[in-house]
């Protein structure tokens, strides 16, 4: 795509224009924000202003024109989100100095109507990253940052490799001082490294120890002479100086063509060790088996038998909790027809309603789980989805199932009543890197709320393309999806500060393939290092015809505990425990279960796999609802995945798993095929996830 880059003159800025060349998109024009003349630097919290007395010369040495505009906000908002998570105020904050950003950048496209993407030389910076993103969906351009949460020192050592010549222009970090001013990447790098060893210090200066300016790099057509610069000093001192360079004057200086051979820069591998361990595992799973061709299970709608119960959606209230399940649409008196777009503003219609009766709001959602009867209709969904949603939008799994007759789409959310800004932490990473998938639709990565932690489904996307591996491999999709997973839950781990461990509570694989099964488990089997409820499940369509998607609910591992003596809830790092029984019912028949959960708080996930005459299973399912019973009084979200040509009763085995008066509020979700990690060809299977004891008060 063609696209324009953001430039500070610095090295990041510089060198992801590398990358963006290396990726295939083309550079147009440059953009850059400063303070007003007579300024030479401004206390931004979002943009680099040192050095921007040469950004004219980083222009011109990539023959690209160079917008400028005046910085004329504040830092006004200066939370972890930008804009409302409501729809209806999800713009701009007037004042802020992010919209210098967004009205720059209306001017480009103005002159560039082709323009699809920004360049952004992000490496860690959340704060800048939200703002920037935030444009950008606003304007419908594409953030390109291939430096995103990369290795600080190996993106150093490749920047150097790369040819890049880029000068310290600013010092303010421990250990820097005037005399490291004006010295290259190359020459700094022992230094940096030392300084990092030392006092935690980063390599790539993204905590402000020091800025650049780019001289020379690949993408350059002229090198940057500096001719007579000066030195600023802020704050004088032995070891932690604050200083920079002022640019006097300095010349472009032509460069020898790039020969035709020349070596393409570095790039990470696609997958970490621990996930080739994987893929491996995958590719020999599939070596050992034979080809069975198995023929379709998918058999028509009209052979199908869906449990029967309420139509209607059913709110659940539970402490900070609400849950709204089986949202569905049911056509009015007189309606022979709606489309789909229609139907999908019901929903969340009916979704607003059944959140408001708790208390909450669309805002508040924590995770969508939507079930649609054809990929055919996703990006008309889509469409609709995103018009409800603002900033930080919740968490999501989307697939394609059998949906009784009528029925296109299917939604169960969790939303979670924050009492601070802190209690809920989004990850919503849109822009083109080599990290994860970007999330350029209406929904984030990963939400956190009470101390759970709801990973959006994965595919095996190559993150720098958003597109799956070519030729198609169920091995590279599920070692891809599963990174992603590992990445996703890192990054949010840094991002709202740390001090947690995260737990796997629950993990669903879906898959579109009966014959990759017994594969998607070898490769779980390799990955998993500890033990937790696990479903597989074989369904109708994955998102863009994925072969794979994993969706993984976590706990932080901190657990809520009351204080005996003064009455106040402290938090506990614990780890959660795991239990599993089997039995057989009757002579085909079987019941299985698995728990993962806290002891401290009672924050558990649990699956409960039913097959054959469960009528003959009473007393074990007797026994089963006796350990339920402090699961079932505290159960939120309760999914029930069946397989429709087995005409299971639902009403039937909820009161005996869950008691006499039932599941307090269920999604049917029918698949085509259920296993455990130890038994294929389940009928049905209940998964149940609840409130801690305190957030269920």
């Amino acid at each position: 795509m063609k696209y324009l880059a953001l430039l500070s003159g610095g090295k990041d800025s510089c060198y992801n224009l590398v990358h963006c060349a290396q990726n295939g998109h083309e550079l147009v024009a440059a953009a850059s924000l400063g303070p007003e003349p007579g300024k030479e630097e401004l206390d931004s919290y979002l943009y680099q202003t040192v050095g921007q007395d040469a950004i004219e010369f980083v222009a011109r040495a990539l023959e690209v024109p160079l917008y400028r505009r005046v910085i004329t906000g504040d830092a006004v908002e200066q939370g972890s989100e930008y804009g409302g998570r409501n729809a209806n105020n999800a713009g701009g904050v007037a004042g802020d100095e992010t919209e210098d950003l967004y009205e720059l950048l209306l001017t480009v496209q103005a002159h560039h109507p082709d323009v699809k993407g920004v360049s952004v030389g992000a490496i860690l910076s959340n704060y800048q990253r939200v703002r920037v993103e935030h444009v950008c969906r606003r304007l419908e351009l594409t953030p390109l940052c291939y430096l995103w949460q990369r290795n600080q020192g190996e993106l150093l050592a490749e920047m150097i490799e790369a040819g890049m010549e880029a000068i310290l222009i600013k010092v303010a970090g421990i250990g820097l001082t005037t005399s490291h001013l004006g010295k290259t990447l190359a020459q700094m790098e022992p230094t940096l490294k030392k300084l990092n060893t030392l006092y935690g210090s980063h390599i790539c200066g993204e905590g402000g120890e020091y800025e650049t300016l780019t001289l020379d790099c690949p993408l350059f057509k002229h090198r940057i002479k500096l001719i007579d610069t000066e030195t600023v000093i802020h704050s004088g001192s032995d070891f932690a100086a604050v200083a920079y360079l002022r640019v006097k004057a300095a010349e472009l200086v032509p460069k020898p063509p790039k020969p035709t051979s020349a070596q393409a820069v570095s790039t990470p591998p696609l997958l970490e060790d621990e996930f080739k361990a994987l893929q491996g595992a995958i590719l020999q799973s599939q070596g050992r088996s034979e080809a069975r061709n198995l023929p379709s299970l998918h058999v028509g709608s009209r052979a199908f038998h869906h449990p029967t119960g309420p139509v209607s959606s059913i709110g659940l209230r539970k402490g900070a909790w609400v849950v709204v399940a089986n949202i569905q649409v049911s056509l009015l008196e007189g309606e022979n027809d709606i489309t789909i777009e229609e139907e999908v503003i019901r929903c969340f219609d009916t979704l607003a309603e059944r959140l408001a009766e708790g208390g909450l709001t669309l805002s508040q959602c924590c995770i969508i789980n939507i079930f649609i009867s054809s990929m055919d209709l996703f990006l008309r969904v889509n469409a609709v989805y995103s018009t409800f949603l603002g900033t930080s939008p919740p968490a999501r799994a989307c697939v394609g199932v059998d949906l009784p007759p009528g029925i296109r789409v299917r939604m169960e959310a969790m939303a979670f009543s924050e009492k601070t800004p802190f209690d809920r932490q989004a990850l919503h990473v849109q822009g083109l890197s080599y990290w994860a998938p970007a999330n350029i639709g209406p929904y984030s990565q990963a939400i956190a709320v009470g101390e759970r932690v709801f990973i959006s489904g994965q595919i095996g996307l190559l993150p720098s393309q958003l597109a799956l591996p070519s030729p198609r491999s169920l091995a590279t999709e599920l070692g891809l999806a599963s990174q992603h997973v590992a990445r996703v839950t890192s990054a949010l781990r840094d991002y709202s500060g740390g001090g947690w461990e995260g737990y796997t509570q629950l993990a669903l694989y879906w898959m579109t393939q009966l014959d990759d099964l017994v594969h998607v488990k070898a490769g779980h089997i390799a990955l998993q290092s500890s033990d937790y409820p696990t479903l597989f499940l074989v369904v109708k369509e994955l998102p863009k015809d994925a072969l794979v998607e994993k969706q993984v609910l976590l706990h932080t591992g901190r657990c809520p505990v009351i204080d005996e003596d003064d009455g106040e809830v402290l938090l506990q790092n614990s780890v959660p425990s795991y239990e599993r029984g089997y039995s057989n019912i009757g002579d085909q028949g079987a019941l299985e279960w698995e728990l993962s959960s806290f002891k401290e708080d009672d924050s558990s996930c649990v699956i409960i796999f039913v097959k054959g005459d469960f009528r003959k299973g009473v007393t074990h399912f007797q026994e089963l609802s006796s350990k339920m019973t402090s699961i079932v009084a505290s159960a939120l979200s309760i999914r029930y995945f069946y397989r429709p040509d087995t005409g299971t009763d639902m009403q039937y085995l909820c009161r005996r798993i869950f008691g006499e008066n039932g599941a307090p509020a269920v999604t049917p979700v029918p698949c085509q095929m259920i296993s455990s990690l130890s038994t294929d060809d389940w009928d049905l299977a209940f998964c149940v996830v609840t409130a801690s004891r305190t957030q269920n008060q």
